[in-house]
């Protein structure tokens, strides 16, 4: 089965970095994009980065968060990350890691919240 434990949210300031990860279990996480999603409150999922498995493929990144947020990944660890920087009250939500397809809940862990304020 495909298990997935997100950590590292918290209650940052506007400005502030956090690192978020993922551990994965059940899988080998370097045969799989793998993916970030997040879910403000009250509103859908949105997509956020995707890794490939080739690591001579660039990651993909949503607008909003390109050139603050950076994807990578330890195989040999079998774990995900994601470093945010420059985080501002709208990247508010919680965050969650994904095999691909994200959509399929069973490809989801349980996310770790992050919230940005002052």
């Amino acid at each position: 089965d495909v298990q997935l434990v997100e950590s590292g949210g918290n209650l940052v300031q506007p400005g502030g970095s956090l690192r978020l990860s993922c551990t994965a279990s059940g899988f080998a996480i370097s045969d799989y994009p793998m993916t970030w999603v997040r879910q403000a409150p009250g509103k859908e999922f949105e997509w956020v980065s995707t890794i490939r498995p080739d690591p001579d493929r660039s990651p993909y990144y949503r607008t909003s968060v390109k050139g603050r947020f950076t994807i990578s990944r330890d195989n040999a660890k079998n774990t995900l990350y994601l470093q945010l920087t420059n985080l501002t009250t709208e990247d508010t939500a919680m965050y969650f890691c994904a095999k691909e397809p994200w959509a399929d809940t069973r490809n989801r862990g349980q996310g770790t919240q992050v919230t940005v304020s002052s």
